[in-house]
């Protein structure tokens, strides 16, 4: 066949038309023997067209390109003295080959000449042009950056078919997506003249995106059981536009409003409408910024659950899944909630039946409701359940962690090989990796591996990316009234084991999860030292953490009447402490347990204040702290979007007033008795001042050695409230309360540990106890007790009790690794005490106001907030104290 084939095309040829062949392409030969040769023969290693053999003489490559004519050769696996049918599939093998480089424009071979049965062969080859330098018009110059970067129109880029083709269509398709319907895209290239560079190209790419596109008006048809507003609600992502509506803009866009439309159908089903469905819609243009939706819908008939039978279960009776399923015969039928209560994908901790079987070792479990009977308004139900088998953790592993070693992840895995599968435990497990700060919680995503039904086992991986831990801490302020500097160093990540091993600094020693933090602050008036360490695990291998800290202060007091320092008055600050805490299992395992014992010795020289009555003196305070805490917040500990915490402490020192054997209530009387002759206008200076040294001799005696007790309580909530831009809106509420009380009345409290409330919460002066409370709008330090005549002035010896509530409306702009970014409101109130006589906990110093947050690994927390007090700092008038501006720079350690 293939021989009479061959014989009957050559009689068509004339030696003529055999010269003009020569001449022409061999793809155009190729092309015609096609239209003659049959399939079969084609598919063979067989010659086409005239299908004579030749052998290969001088092989040349002509056309523009930038590649050695050698190395194109070579590539074609061509060679000289080769045998090869001309045209043959060999040939076109060859162009297929480098058409499939994607390096080139046009592609030719030709027979350059033939001398008996030697052809000598010319490909004729056009490279595809690369980019030189590319443009945008028609948006901001950071927009078009970001282009360019996307599309990879970066300099040597192959300016080819597709790359304008993808470029345009991702534009496109990116500014649709924002509501710009109308957006054109035009995309020009420009050969660049120059003779070295004859193959390069410029592009501009002029982008018009027009008004954005909103929707005017969303009308309903057929709707009798839900309102307009109702079935417009069930629309997430498609609003009609509104006047009061920031929060989600008006705009069109096609793949959202697909999804709104089964959203429709959604509500419908949970209201009982099993049936209903969208039956038509239309979009109406009225004009190039705005558009009107039709959408018709058929409601159907109401319906209510009738029976429900569990089928296939074994590990769980039916009383028991009907209770986790908390659907009862008679109830309105909820397609939604059926859905969710078999299998929530939208919770990986749900309490559905799914996770009741997962998160108890099946696996392999699959749950279905399948409906069985319809009648009338009743729907009877069937919940087939394949079991499975039990199901244990094979192999754990994790990689991805360069810096931090294996032990540190490892021993706070809640999944161990061997252990029953449970999903609660992997979500726990990937909570506490993204707890640790170590890696970018927002990358951990488990991985499932090898899994065995027959064998009941599955492997994990968990995959981590490491993020900078170590932080540099600069902030700057203005509180207790002068400009405050600090620097800070905390490594939290630290390996004190290799402090001496100069081959693990890469710069320190790293690795171990252990915390050093060192930390200077300094002003006109103080110098603070600290210097901590934290050990997560105790010894490496048991879960207690193990802390210690050691601090020393310099305050020098501020004289009123020069406006300046007085350096020869010294207040001296020096302490330590050391402390413990352990996770507990009881009532479940996100409490810890805490207890420290901390020593602080206080020097006053020539310091004479109100707060201290004795200018020259000491203090010790020898206390014992104990604290119960839970935090079940979510895997990011920057930005939880679910979850709460809260902190329970009380610090204790010893009575002392029970066995030093002395008489407080004599000292009391003694005390009370100077202060009314000192306050007697007809008392001489002289005596007052005696008097004054006297009473400052009872207090040295009082506070020799500190006796009180201190409480605090503070909780928060993060409430995950609607995603805006596939990103969560998030609500944090928080509650504070503290109280420092006196065991024996007639000692009295002590003047030091107290509570000063006002600014940012980053104004404290002093390590003398005191704790400085944030309330956003107010100066640093400024609300003094409530329970304090108004025209009374901030005297500095700070309050007793206080309370603080606080509203905070977070969203996110990013949570990359380089860079945590997230804007805030906030509604805060708050107030400080001198006893509960006069504790009012509604009678609030109120504020509200905007901010900014943004986490940097390497300098911690960055900030500034705006906020307004609604009421006026007591002793300053009665006009609201208005707008202050607060920033945080740096992270308190």
């Amino acid at each position: 066949m293939i021989k009479k084939e061959k014989e009957d095309l050559e009689k068509l040829v004339s030696s003529s038309v055999k010269e003009m062949i020569k001449k022409l392409p061999i793809t155009y030969i190729t092309l015609l023997a096609l239209l003659i040769i049959s399939p079969s023969v084609l598919a063979q290693n067989v010659p086409s067209a005239n299908g004579k053999e030749y052998i290969i003489g001088e092989i040349k490559v002509t056309g523009i390109t930038s590649y050695n004519e050698k190395t194109v050769i070579t590539f074609t696996g061509l060679r000289k003295g080769e045998r090869i049918f001309l045209p043959g599939d060999k040939i076109s093998k060859v162009i297929k080959k480098l058409w499939d480089l994607e390096l080139f424009s046009d592609i030719n071979f030709y027979i350059s000449n033939i001398e008996g049965e030697v052809a000598d062969l010319e490909i004729n080859i056009k490279e595809v042009p690369e980019l030189k330098e590319a443009r945008v018009e028609g948006i901001k110059k950071s927009k078009a950056a970001e282009l360019i970067k996307d599309n990879g129109l970066t300099k040597g880029a192959k300016v080819t078919e597709n790359l304008l083709t993808t470029t345009r269509n991702f534009i496109t398709n990116k500014y649709r997506k924002e509501g710009f319907l109308n957006t054109k895209v035009v995309i020009n290239t420009t050969a660049v003249k120059d003779t070295v560079a004859s193959n390069k190209v410029n592009m501009l790419v002029r982008i018009d995106r027009g008004d954005r596109v909103k929707v005017d008006h969303i009308n309903i048809e057929g709707n009798e059981k839900l309102s307009d507003n109702a079935v417009r609600g069930a629309m997430k992502n498609t609003k009609q536009k509104k006047w009061y509506r920031f929060w989600k803009r008006s705009k069109y866009i096609k793949t959202d409003y697909q999804e709104d439309k089964d959203n429709i159908v959604s509500k419908y089903k949970e209201k009982g409408y099993r049936d209903a469905r969208v039956t038509s819609d239309s979009l109406i243009v009225e004009d190039d910024s705005s558009i009107t939706l039709n959408i018709n819908v058929e409601e159907g008939n109401r319906y209510y659950f009738g029976d429900i039978n569990f089928l296939g279960n074994s590990v769980y009776t039916d009383r028991q899944l009907a209770r986790q399923l908390v659907i009862k015969k008679g109830d309105v039928y909820n397609g939604v909630l059926l859905e969710k209560q078999i299998a929530d994908n939208t919770k990986p901790d749900a309490n559905d039946l799914t996770n009741l079987y997962q998160n108890n070792g099946y696996l392999f479990s699959s749950i279905d409701a399948v409906e069985t009977r319809v009648y009338n308004d009743t729907i009877d139900f069937e919940v087939r359940i394949r079991e499975g088998k039990l199901t244990h953790f094979d192999h754990i592993t994790i990689t991805g962690n360069d810096k931090t070693n294996d032990h540190v992840v490892y021993r706070i895995l809640r999944t161990k090989p061997g252990q029953v599968y449970s999903k609660d435990l992997v979500v726990r497990t990937v909570r506490e990796i993204g707890q640790l700060g170590f890696f970018d919680p927002e990358q951990l995503e488990p991985q499932f591996k090898n899994a065995n039904p027959q064998a009941g086992t599955i492997d994990i991986e968990f995959p981590v990316v490491e993020k900078g831990s170590s932080q540099i801490e600069l902030q700057g302020g203005f509180g207790g009234g002068g400009f405050i500097g600090t620097l800070g160093l905390a490594f939290n990540n630290f390996s004190i084991k290799n402090l001496l091993n100069r081959k693990a600094y890469t710069p320190l020693p790293m690795g171990d999860g252990q915390t050093m933090r060192l930390r200077a602050q300094a002003s006109r008036f103080f110098q603070t030292y600290s210097l901590s360490f934290i050990e997560p695990w105790l010894g490496g291998k048991r879960p207690y953490q193990l802390s210690t800290s050691f601090s020393h202060t310099i305050q020098f007091l501020f004289d009123q009447r020069n406006r300046d320092v007085n350096r020869d008055s010294k207040f001296l600050i020096t302490g330590g402490s050391i402390g413990i805490a352990k996770r507990l299992n009881w009532p479940d395992n996100y409490f810890t347990l805490s207890q420290s014992l901390s020593i602080r010795h206080y020097n006053l020289k020539n310091y004479n204040t109100r707060l201290f009555t004795f200018g020259n003196g000491s203090s010790n305070d020898i206390a014992y702290t104990i604290g119960l805490s839970r935090n079940n917040t979510t895997v990011n500990p920057i930005f939880p979007v679910g979850g709460s915490q809260f902190n329970i402490v009380a610090k204790l020192s010893l009575p002392y007033s029970l066995f030093d054997g002395k008489d407080y209530g004599e000292l009391a009387d003694r005390r009370a008795t100077l202060e009314d002759e000192i306050n007697d206008p007809s008392t001489n200076p002289i005596i007052r001042q005696e008097k004054s040294a006297e009473i400052g001799e009872i207090d040295q005696e009082r506070f020799k050695w500190l006796e009180y007790y201190k409480l605090k309580f503070d909780a928060a909530w993060y409430t995950s409230l609607v995603n805006i831009g596939n990103k969560p809106l998030v609500l944090k509420s928080s509650a504070e309360y503290g109280f420092l009380g006196a065991y024996n009345n007639e000692r009295g409290n002590i003047p030091f540990e107290r509570f000063f409330l006002g600014g940012d919460g980053l104004g404290a002066t002093s390590l003398d106890g005191r704790e400085v409370i944030a309330l956003r709008g107010y100066e640093n330090q400024s609300l003094i007790p409530l329970s304090r005549p108004n025209n009374q002035e901030f005297d500095g010896d700070g309050a007793t009790i206080y309370n603080k509530y606080s509203l905070e409306l977070r969203y996110p702009i990013t949570l990359k690794p380089a860079a945590s970014i997230y804007m805030l409101g906030f509604l805060e109130g708050g107030a400080s005490y001198d006893s509960f006589k006069g504790f009012n906990p509604f009678q609030l110093n109120r504020s509200a106001g905007a901010g900014i947050r943004i986490f940097m690994p390497a300098f911690g927390l960055l900030g500034i907030d705006f906020g307004y007090g609604f009421d006026p700092i007591p002793g300053r008038g009665n006009s609201p104290n208005g707008w202050e501006t607060h920033f945080i720079i740096g992270q308190q350690f």
